[in-house]
């Protein structure tokens, strides 16, 4: 084989190769990314029914704040909210239980993007299946959109670079 022919080959695998990791599933995650500049701040591997939670102190009440959420597919399925006091912007329609002296409902809502503006003396956590997270320190308290995103390969292979 002459030089051109092997160069000529070694692209076309190439781009071949390329072109199989740009649609071949890699997994799925979990995004924190800056709701103002899309900087990101954490990805974290999630699958179907993988729990996302937020638990935060209530910035009126002082009580603590508990929203559960299950990635389906895309989007983000709240499960379950719990809660320790009714105030300001808790469901006053909802069909409630007290649960060992949390009031607890199970609302209906999905969503493909959650915004949450961390709060120092909120407090936010985020809490991945057995992970948790410190909004407030990861993020410098900034707002962040909160969103699943499924990756291919080659998009995988990529932002490992840069992290």
């Amino acid at each position: 084989m002459n030089r051109t022919r092997i160069v000529v080959v070694a692209a076309s695998v190439l781009a071949v190769l390329t072109v199989i990791a740009a649609v071949v599933p890699a997994g799925t995650v979990l995004v924190a990314d800056d709701t103002d500049t899309d900087q990101r701040y954490l990805t974290v591997p999630v699958s179907e029914g993988s729990t996302v939670a937020l638990e935060y102190t209530h910035s009126v009440e002082r009580s603590r704040v508990y929203e559960a959420y299950a990635v389906r597919g895309e989007t983000l399925e709240m499960t379950r909210a719990e809660f320790e006091s009714y105030g300001w912007g808790f469901p006053s329609a909802a069909n409630v239980t007290i649960e060992n002296g949390t009031f607890v409902y199970s609302p209906d809502r999905t969503a493909a993007v959650l915004t949450v503006s961390p709060g120092r003396i909120a407090g936010h956590t985020l809490h991945v299946d057995d992970r948790s997270y410190d909004l407030v320190s990861v993020t410098d308290a900034q707002s962040v959109d909160l969103h699943v995103v499924h990756r291919t390969l080659l998009a995988t292979m990529i932002e490992s670079i840069y992290e």
